[in-house]
């Protein structure tokens, strides 16, 4: 009880590191560990925002990406659109022209049919009143043509051309010289000669062994024999039709 202020200070003071020394005693925060903490939680979920912010730019990034292919690919379809109509347009306008066409089809074909009919008769009868050169074959083309009329499996322009293209055969005849080898009545009869036309002028036989000769006469319709001194030049006449010597001038039997 007798002791001095001093001593009670130094009591005090010892009571005090007793009790921060005492085991299990609560220890005061330290500022420094409480702000390093602090700092590395900030940091932390700064970290973690700036991963946010980065996902989120990629995927706008992305986004955006998106956006122009689709803006891209919406034009590219609008101009295939736009090409698609007009090929549209166009062949509904085909199709009204090709029914119009097929209308009139009906009507071309009542005229063009019985003229052709009428184109195979007067060629068959042409052929009859003819010079009688390759009858046989130029009869059987016009059989065939009067089969393929009664056909129906070939165009009306198939059976036309057909036509046409008969009777540019026998245009042609009429500016060609040829020479072939067919039978022909004689002295009762069948021999197998020589023949030279030249154009629808003059048609001219000679036997196999150049001894004998004739020429058809147009205006009586039969043949005629001709005299030896035409022989030699119905020699050279089948010579040059077969292409075996220069064309060359020719003296024959040419009816007035």
């Amino acid at each position: 009880m007798g002791k001095s202020k001093g001593e009670k200070w130094v009591g005090a003071i010892a009571l005090g590191m007793l009790v921060m020394a005492a085991p299990g005693a609560p220890q005061a925060a330290d500022p420094l560990s409480a702000s390093i903490r602090e700092q590395e939680s900030a940091d932390k979920a700064a970290a973690r925002s700036q991963k946010k912010i980065d996902r989120t730019a990629d995927q706008s990034d992305k986004l955006f990406e998106d956006y122009k292919y689709t803006l891209r690919r919406t034009e590219s379809l609008r101009v295939y659109n736009d090409h698609l109509q007009r090929m549209v347009d166009s062949q509904k306008a085909e199709l009204a022209s090709l029914d119009r066409q097929l209308a009139e089809i009906d009507t071309t074909n009542q005229g063009v049919i019985p003229l052709m009919a009428r184109m195979v008769a007067t060629l068959k009868q042409f052929i009859e009143l003819d010079v009688p050169f390759l009858l046989d074959e130029r009869r059987e083309r016009v059989a065939r043509l009067e089969r393929l009329l009664d056909r129906a499996d070939v165009t009306v322009s198939e059976k036309y051309r057909r036509v046409m293209e008969a009777y540019q055969i026998e245009t042609e005849f009429g500016r060609t010289i040829e020479a072939y080898q067919a039978s022909l009545a004689l002295d009762g009869g069948e021999r197998t000669v020589d023949f030279l036309r030249v154009g629808r002028v003059a048609l001219i036989y000679q036997t196999l062994d150049g001894q004998q000769a004739g020429a058809w006469n147009a205006k009586e319709g039969r043949w005629e024999v001709l005299p030896d001194s035409y022989r030699s030049s119905i020699t050279q006449g089948l010579r040059i039709a077969r292409k075996q010597a220069a064309p060359d001038l020719l003296r024959l039997p040419v009816p007035a």
